[in-house]
């Protein structure tokens, strides 16, 4: 079964701000990925090609990586996951551009119910929380995407009961 995943968000910043962001990746600084509620980016080294590493049970390596621009990462785990995602600046100007992330995998075996069941919508819920992220730190106002019932019952049950609550950007905690 094959799998193209795409998310995108336009971003009011340029594209220069905005691949500091991906620069930062799993980094001390790393403002864009949002480990307060979802598990933390990590690698074996800094972000650059080779680096090996992932985020709770999903494993990845950087095979790609072209600073301030794109990052493109292939599949370590779960088995099964044949394929890549990626972190890519699009349709740039200098005023504006647009942060794509995408999947492109083949599943197989175990895979094929994983991904729809479990993988599909927690993945989407992360990356939607990233998206809002990116939003908020470039000053934007973020487009907040609330997680699913089934999100937060697979968060409930994987952390027997313990995960995080979503998280607002913090220009919706403002008043």
């Amino acid at each position: 079964m094959k799998v193209v995943n795409v998310h995108q968000r336009l971003l009011y910043a340029s594209p220069e701000q905005v691949g500091a962001l991906l620069d930062a990746l799993s980094s001390p600084t790393d403002t864009l990925w949002p480990s307060d509620v979802w598990p933390r980016m990590k690698f074996d080294r800094p972000l650059g090609v080779g680096a090996t590493g992932g985020h709770g049970p999903i494993g990845y390596f950087v095979e790609a990586h072209v600073p301030g621009q794109s990052i493109r990462f292939r599949f370590t785990e779960p088995k099964g996951f044949n394929g890549w995602h990626a972190c890519e600046i699009l349709d740039a100007t200098a005023k504006h551009c647009v942060l794509e992330h995408r999947i492109e995998m083949k599943l197989e075996g175990s895979a094929r119910l994983l991904w729809p069941l479990v993988v599909r919508p927690l993945h989407n819920a992360l990356v939607e929380d990233l998206l809002s992220r990116a939003q908020d730190e470039l000053g934007n106002s973020p487009k907040f995407v609330a997680w699913s019932p089934w999100v937060r019952f697979l968060r409930w049950w994987r952390s027997s009961g313990k995960a995080p609550a979503q998280s607002f950007p913090r220009s919706q905690h403002a008043s």
